[in-house]
């Protein structure tokens, strides 16, 4: 065994590790909600066999959040003449976001750009960013914890990222299988997951509401837009840990 290895057990590890969150978005930033804990426990345990009163199941609920969706959607897709994808809005005049509206926030990639193709992909933004100033590696995920009558027809894309060095504005990216049936979205609903790993496993996440520094800004903005210059973005990391301001996690003034 390593020496390093020997006496890593004989040095303090944090129980609570902060993460600092905030939504990055010049326009219609009030749509998005605050990331919400989806560990609650509204009752009383009817007996200590209770679920709620398992600490195996505490513990793993309690280092998920969920981002609520912003927006109500109703979205169909079809393949039009000379098999070109087209996305229509399902809801027309009847929806709440204008036409004009949702074609700036929904976009179908490009069909050489899908995994098969027959199933195509779409990405709308999820303006939040996350950040820390200790190691912490963060996952975007479905969310899979909640139940609901109506399965979506298709599949999150997720991601994984070090939040510390890259704190990169999410997006929400849906792979449509049946494209038989329409992409509903409800406001509110939890719309995506997001895990934060740290570098002690025992360590609980909290969440605080970041202040927006210039420093911060001016570091995230050499962040934005690299994917269009370079395929493999994880080269990076070296480059952006060299230049990383020391602190980027400012707690927001309440």
């Amino acid at each position: 065994m390593a020496l390093v290895d020997q006496f890593r057990k004989f040095i303090p590890r944090p129980r609570k590790v902060e993460v600092g969150w905030f939504v990055d978005s010049e326009k219609a930033s009030l749509i998005h909600d605050d990331p919400r804990p989806i560990h609650s426990v509204s009752a009383k345990p009817p007996s200590s066999k209770a679920v709620q009163a398992c600490p195996a199941v505490n513990d793993f609920e309690s280092r998920y959040f969920e981002i609520p969706c912003p927006l109500d959607l109703d979205l169909k897709f079809r393949f039009g003449p000379d098999e070109k994808p087209l996305l229509y809005n399902a809801a027309g005049s009847d929806g709440v976001v204008s036409t004009g509206a949702l074609r700036n926030f929904v976009k179908l990639m490009p069909r050489q750009e899908w995994r098969h193709p027959e199933r195509p992909i779409l990405q709308m933004p999820a303006p939040y960013r996350f950040i820390a100033d200790e190691p912490v590696w963060m996952s975007q995920m479905p969310a899979f914890l909640h139940w609901s009558e109506q399965h979506p027809p298709g599949r999150l894309i997720g991601g994984r990222m070090p939040i510390h060095i890259w704190p990169r504005a999410l997006s929400w990216a849906f792979e449509w299988f049946d494209i038989s049936r329409n992409l509903v979205l409800r406001r509110g609903d939890p719309w995506f997951y997001v895990h934060f790993e740290t570098e002690n496993p025992d360590a609980h996440v909290r969440l605080t509401h970041a202040e927006v520094t210039d420093e911060l800004i001016r570091y995230c903005r050499g962040l934005d837009g690299v994917t269009h210059y370079v395929s493999q973005t994880f080269s990076l990391f070296e480059t952006a840990r060299s230049r990383r301001p020391k602190k980027l996690l400012v707690k927001r003034k309440a």
